[in-house]
């Protein structure tokens, strides 16, 4: 016969590490004696007692009284003839003697919105295909290249009804155009926004109900399995959004589950996020910390995701996150830092490296906060990656600035590589830029429409050149010009323009070219990768830079050289010092006619090959073929002369010599 919670079951719960919690709590299909039904169980230490309510028992809460396992506060019932697609909740009467009705916390569907019951699911049954990419992303070492593509699946694209409305795509009309889409333009990965089960469109999925449900706004959770398959046979990774940080206060939900605060802290001064609405999970609580790890684990698990994206991290670190003093409660060493919080993470990130060594898990965290990367032996969180909002908000500033201002602000675009390899660091332009009265990429940018679009080629050019990993938000790829809304398509029209197609052929190219040069990634995190050439002529706000490989693992591979001129001034004749003389290939100009822009540098009033000439005390005006080499075999620094078009990167390559 089937069993329920074991006893060994209930004293890993109590102790916070029983991280397949996801296969013993809600409701779960399972015949008994020959006799098909379901069985259930939840968390509800605190409540007088707990009914299962459905279609199938006309939602009557005298009927399925559950019985309590004393040792876990665990609430069980099977009950005969429920099946899969039943509708259910849970009629909690709780400490306080009030009876609420609530989804299970572990149910793996619901019902879409506005309808919140749980629906009996059974996640057993799809066939997966994608068993070689699971292999290769075991072996996969992280130096890789990793150029992510952020999405919110209910804006990216919709489809025109007859009564002038739109409708989401569904998961498989999704893979149908979404991943020939990504794949066409040479992406790594998604990042998928709004997954886990939600009741408000407008909260892009960051309010989260259903922890261990996808949401039903695309299909059934077969659907999601076989959307996440078919990216893998198509070569893509899928990163989620994961809230571990806070949720709602909807009264189906966690919030006072039992009747008590049983998922989040008790004191509103720990316990809230006032200008978000939403309830702070309780890191102190073991069984709310092995509900959270069980749920990274069982995305990874059940639905083979290639990691999370823990969102607001910097809220669960610091008590007087957004808090004015007296709002908050400082920790037992007077401190501003939620120890519980810090602890919770750092087991995340264990749990998580020991049963998907693979995974990459990726901190949101906008504070300076030391080691979100270092591992936990060292006295890190244990992170993969962090998001670098310094980059980020700092560029925005810069590239936003009337050019003439740009040679003041130098700091702006330079002070990222002060502290680039402190840790292993993602560079996002991110939903976050693009909403609330923010613009869209494009518009953030000065001047008439030619001159918008040239710079945010300019500006993903440096993106994809920094130290770094990378992720663009949906839109931004093509010049989406109105401020995203999670309630409409994205503008698709607007690649009827030649200007917006010329920029999505640009990122295209931009992104492939990432790929194939492993100059561009192997390195990333060491400082061994990046040598500045010009980083002080600020008058002109021109700035140039080395790129390196890997030389053990990529001894072919070539160093690149990428120059950047962020005035509207075409600079001629140019000098730049490189550290080998010899010949360059211009291989990339953001200004080049295919890409929309007009043509004014190297490559079109100067030769495709420029040739650095050495510089060595006794280099003659009439050597026109000097050796690349001292006679020691050192190699010899050279001088480029370039004409850089305004406004735009030039990216050279030197070519090998027999």
């Amino acid at each position: 016969m089937p069993v329920g919670l074991s006893d060994f079951d209930s004293y890993l719960f109590g102790i916070g590490q029983h991280y397949e919690l996801y296969e013993k709590l809600g409701a779960r299909p399972q015949a008994r004696d020959g006799v098909e039904g379901t069985y259930f169980a939840v968390w509800a230490p605190h409540a007088r007692h707990v009914a299962v309510v459905g279609n199938f028992n006309g939602w009557n809460p005298a009927e399925h009284v559950m019985a309590r396992l004393e040792n876990a506060g665990v609430h069980e019932l099977w009950i005969a003839g429920v099946a899969s697609g039943d509708l259910y909740k849970y009629a909690v009467t709780g400490a306080d003697g009030e009876q609420q009705m609530k989804c299970d916390p572990m149910g793996f569907a619901m019902e879409l919105r506005p309808a919140n019951a749980s629906i009996v699911s059974d996640l057993d049954g799809y066939t997966w295909g994608d068993a070689g990419w699971v292999q290769a992303r075991a072996e996969q070492p992280w130096a890789e290249a990793m150029n992510i593509y952020e999405v919110h699946p209910g804006s990216w694209k919709r489809i025109s009804q007859d009564d002038d409305e739109e409708r989401l795509f569904s998961w498989h009309e999704l893979a149908q155009e979404l991943i020939p889409y990504v794949a066409d333009l040479g992406y790594t990965h998604i990042e998928l926004m709004g997954v886990a089960e939600h009741p408000l469109d407008a909260s892009w999925g960051y309010q989260v109900v259903g922890y261990y449900a996808p949401t039903a706004r695309h299909g059934s959770p077969h659907d999601f399995m076989a959307f996440v398959d078919a990216c893998h046979r198509a070569g893509i990774g899928v990163i989620l959004d994961w809230v571990p940080a806070h949720f709602p206060r909807d009264a189906h939900g966690l919030a006072r589950f039992d009747g008590t605060s049983l998922y989040e802290y008790a004191d509103p001064r720990v316990g809230e996020h006032r200008e978000w609405g939403t309830k702070v999970f309780d890191y102190g609580s073991p069984q709310v910390r092995n509900f959270l790890v069980a749920n990274a684990l069982f995305w990874l698990d059940r639905y083979h995701v290639d990691g999370l994206r823990v969102d607001a991290v910097a809220s669960m670190l610091y008590l007087d996150y957004n808090r004015e003093e007296g709002q908050w409660i400082r920790n037992k060493h007077g401190g501003r830092e939620n120890l519980e919080a810090i602890e919770f993470l750092k087991e995340l990130n264990e749990t998580v490296s020991r049963y998907r060594p693979d995974a990459l898990m990726i901190a949101e965290e906008s504070t300076a906060f030391a080691g979100v990367t270092h591992g936990v032996d060292g006295g890190g969180l244990g992170f993969r990656f962090k998001w670098n909002m310094g980059w980020m908000n700092d560029t925005l500033r810069y590239m936003a600035l009337d050019p003439v201002h740009r040679s003041a602000n130098a700091n702006l675009i330079t002070f990222s590589m002060v502290y680039a390899y402190s840790e292993n660091y993602l560079l996002a332009l991110s939903h976050d830029e693009f909403v609330h009265g923010k613009g869209s990429l494009v518009s953030k940018m000065q001047g008439d429409a030619f001159w918008r679009l040239a710079q945010v080629r300019l500006y993903l050019g440096w993106q994809l050149a920094h130290p770094g990993k990378q992720l663009l938000f949906m839109g931004s790829e093509f010049g989406q010009e109105r401020e995203w809304s999670e309630a409409r398509s994205l503008d698709w029209h607007l690649l009827e323009e030649p200007g917006h197609r010329t920029l999505l052929d640009y990122v295209r190219t931009l992104n492939h070219f990432y790929r194939a040069q492993p100059a561009c990634w192997s390195l990333d995190a060491d400082p061994k990768g990046f040598r500045w050439l010009v980083v002080d002529d600020h008058a002109h706000s021109v700035y140039a830079f080395v790129r390196e490989a890997d030389a053990e693992r990529f001894p072919e591979a070539s160093m690149l050289v990428f120059a950047f001129n962020f005035t509207p001034v075409k600079r001629t004749d140019y000098a730049l010092t490189v550290p080998v003389s010899g010949e360059y290939e211009i291989v990339l100009d953001s200004d080049a006619a295919a890409f929309g822009g007009a043509a004014q540098g190297a490559a079109s009033d100067a030769p495709a090959v420029v040739h650095a000439k050495p510089l060595q005390k006794d280099t003659s005006p009439t050597n026109e073929a000097p050796s690349s080499t001292a006679d020691d075999g050192e190699p010899v620094s050279g001088v480029l002369r370039l004409n850089l078009p305004p406004l735009a990167m030039l990216v050279l390559r030197r070519r090998a010599t027999d």
